[in-house]
């Protein structure tokens, strides 16, 4: 199965037409032809299927013929990742939480960070290609890069579950116990150079739980999926 992508794509649409990039690759590259079915998401929680009706190279157009929806995943995971030295590396952390599981992701910058801008819409269409390439209905959100102290007073829902994980010696409690009877959490992973003292002592004020992924000392890219994996790991298979 190869999956499309249409975000104008609702339970109400009959007909679409796909971006002039799109099409060509739909009918130059695939070679697709007028009555070829299509599977298509719109990253929402829907699958289509849709019969090419126009094969136009700049404009690939589609008659809807089905519709399924999906269920979300079982619990909410919106992780706060500092944006790492080498691009590639958090490239790599969000194309495989995308294809374990996550709801958002937001780059944080913190004050050891060593890479403060990041490009959305490139992080965006590599996280768009890991959610068709795993089949995935729902995409994560990316947001666009803010401060830590920024996010901290933005996310300060009481329901959901908050975590820190840093490489600070202090008391901690093992990630995979305490996100058990979780439906919805946030996890902080700073960056290279680690979250500093005050910053950790900012989020445990702002009632986040200081938290360990293991004995070993991991680079942020690998912490951050990690974590995604284990809140995946126990809240997918409750």
């Amino acid at each position: 199965m190869q999956l499309f992508y249409h975000p104008e794509l609702d339970t109400n649409t009959t007909q679409v037409t796909f971006s002039k990039e799109e099409s060509k690759h739909i009918i130059k590259v695939l070679r697709k032809k007028p009555g070829d079915i299509l599977d298509i998401t719109n990253g929402r929680g829907k699958f289509f299927k849709a019969e090419i009706t126009d094969e136009n190279s700049n404009k690939c157009t589609v008659q809807v013929v089905s519709k399924e929806t999906k269920d979300p995943l079982p619990y909410t995971l919106h992780m706060a990742v500092a944006p790492t030295k080498l691009n590639d590396r958090y490239e790599w952390f969000l194309e495989k939480a995308t294809e374990i599981g996550v709801t958002e992701i937001t780059p944080i910058i913190c004050e050891r960070s060593e890479r403060t801008k990041i490009n959305r819409e490139r992080f965006e269409k590599i996280i768009h290609s890991a959610a068709k390439q795993s089949l995935k209905a729902y995409f994560p959100t990316i947001n666009q890069a803010t401060d830590l102290n920024g996010f901290l007073k933005q996310n300060t829902t009481s329901n959901v579950g908050k975590y820190i994980a840093h490489c600070m010696e202090t008391a901690k409690d093992d990630l995979s116990k305490v996100v058990a009877g979780q439906n919805h959490l946030i996890i902080l992973i700073g960056p290279e150079g680690d979250f500093s003292e005050s910053e950790i002592a900012q989020a445990l004020k702002q009632n986040y739980t200081a938290v360990s992924l293991g004995n070993s000392r991991l680079r942020t890219e690998t912490a951050a999926l990690v974590a995604v994996h284990t809140a995946n790991l126990i809240l997918d298979h409750r």
